[in-house]
């Protein structure tokens, strides 16, 4: 199963690849607010990368629509809306259900093994979440990740899995936005995820998944924080 870390560093990273998840990270985690103009020589001075790797790095985050290009005038990060919210959470639905589909027929015992040792690695953060420990949140976000990723990496699809992954940090992004976590019936869907997809119960899996995304999208647009 890939790995894959949304803020720290990962083996054999260049310089560019440094700036490109520093950058994104930023992002994501709302240090870079939407809207906010990105200007070459301030994002070189912060980044330490020359201003032709910054433009390949921002041309790569517009194809990822982290990023906005506005032709002469440069880049821009995107902004955010609930029209925003909602596309990318279909999106993130239509893959991951269907990738989730293909997992439950064709996963093997390692599969279920990954399932299951990612989400009592999600759970024990949590914990410590419901707890009121917010300094667990960033370990919360990877470890999510973790878990959603475990239970769809047996469908076989790189393509599909690399599209998710892209969908599910732009989802993401907003929860990060609104740093609102949404506590214990979270914590309890990801626990009947887990064993809906270990008994093989793909309808059921996929029913609890799409509640469990669009609970999440009310939860974060009932903050108040996310423009119409």
């Amino acid at each position: 199963m890939k790995h894959k870390s949304l803020f720290l560093p990962s083996d054999n990273e260049t310089v560019g690849d440094i700036a490109f998840r520093n950058i994104r990270s930023d992002i994501i985690r709302g240090r870079l607010k939407p809207g906010q103009k990105l200007r070459l020589d301030q994002l070189k001075s912060h980044y330490g990368v020359a201003v032709s790797t910054l433009r390949e790095i921002l041309s790569r985050l517009a194809a990822e629509n982290f990023v906005v290009a506005e032709g002469q005038r440069g880049f821009e990060v995107t902004g955010i809306s609930e029209a925003g919210l909602r596309d990318i959470a279909a999106l993130r639905l239509l893959l991951e259900t269907h990738a989730l589909r293909q997992s439950i027929a064709t996963g093997d015992l390692q599969w279920e093994a990954r399932v299951v040792s990612s989400h009592y690695m999600l759970k024990v953060v949590e914990t410590k979440l419901i707890e009121g420990d917010m300094n667990q949140v960033e370990q919360w976000v990877q470890q999510d990740w973790e878990f959603h990723h475990a239970t769809i990496s047996a469908c076989a699809s790189p393509a599909m899995m690399a599209a998710h992954s892209t969908a599910f940090d732009r989802f993401l992004r907003y929860h990060m936005l609104v740093l609102d976590f949404r506590g214990k019936p979270a914590a309890e869907e990801h626990a009947r995820l887990r064993d809906l997809v270990i008994a093989r119960d793909a309808e059921g899996a996929v029913a609890l998944l799409t509640s469990h995304v669009e609970s999440g999208l009310n939860h974060v647009l009932g903050t108040g924080k996310i423009p119409a």
